[in-house]
């Protein structure tokens, strides 16, 4: 069946690119993305799992501009271009590439095999990665050579003890063969491998102890996980990306990305 085009609910106008297909309706593509964003990141395993060659993958060429932040209120990547719409929040453009591209799917056969996968998911995105970058935000784990909790050692606590909560809750939920689930690569996957590697790598910069290693059957996940040819590819990337954020944050570059940043979303907001 031949989708008929609706007019545009997307802002973002922007270059076009990579080719796909909706329901036999020609699209071009383009996944804007960091290295070491973990809701971008997601979204990459996921693609590299589908074997999707007709996105392209790029920076977003006017991120931290005030017509970034014009065009995109949300103000975050991924975004998902099409045509010159953008489509943004990973778990959305998660469910839509599964839509489009159904085959091979990261989804189950079932209602409720969907379920579990998008708890799973949930937990990763919501439970692990939200409280992560709290804490980040807390100790500037990610903004300062130095992290730094003088004064807000009450809300680190916090935030640690809910990461130690859900990633025990995690562990009684995972699957024991060396996927979260259905013992192959799923949109679960997609989104808890790199919520671990945040827990492994960024975590233990707040001075709170790394839960994966009190969890043995997140451990065991974790450590298999690794091997798979997708995960580690999108491990490559991240560890990458850490590597360019703790260059600028030696350098002192940092800091005045993050005020060119600010000053364009104030700007943009005043437009």
């Amino acid at each position: 069946m031949r989708v008929q085009r609706r007019a545009p609910i997307f802002a973002a106008p922007g270059p076009m690119c990579s080719r796909g297909r909706e329901r036999g309706s020609v699209m071009t593509m383009k996944l804007y993305s960091w290295d070491l964003s973990p809701y971008s990141a997601r979204v990459r395993m996921q693609i590299y799992a589908k074997g999707l060659t007709d996105i392209a993958i790029e920076q977003p060429p006017t991120y931290g501009t005030p017509k970034f932040y014009k065009d995109h209120p949300i103000g975050r990547i991924p975004l998902l271009e099409i045509d010159g719409e953008a489509i943004p929040e990973s778990a959305v453009i998660a469910e839509y590439l599964e839509e489009i591209y159904p085959e091979p799917s990261l989804l189950g056969a079932t209602s409720r095999e969907n379920a579990h996968i998008r708890t799973l998911a949930r937990i990763g995105d919501i439970y692990l990665m939200n409280n992560t970058f709290m804490l980040a935000v807390q100790t500037r784990v990610l903004a300062a050579q130095t992290p730094v909790t003088t004064g807000n050692e009450g809300i680190v606590a916090l935030l640690g003890g809910q990461l130690a909560s859900n990633t025990k809750a995690l562990d009684r939920m995972i699957g024991r063969d060396g996927f979260a689930c259905l013992g192959r690569v799923t949109l679960a996957d997609c989104a808890l491998v790199p919520a671990l590697f945040f827990l492994e790598n960024v975590l233990p910069g707040t001075g709170l102890a790394d839960p994966i290693a009190a969890n043995a059957n997140v451990a065991a996940y974790w450590a298999a996980i690794q091997k798979d040819e997708y995960a580690a590819r999108i491990l490559v990337e991240l560890h990458r990306g850490l590597e360019e954020r703790r260059e600028l944050i030696r350098s002192g570059a940092i800091e005045k990305i993050r005020a060119a940043r600010d000053a364009a979303r104030e700007a943009a907001e005043q437009t």
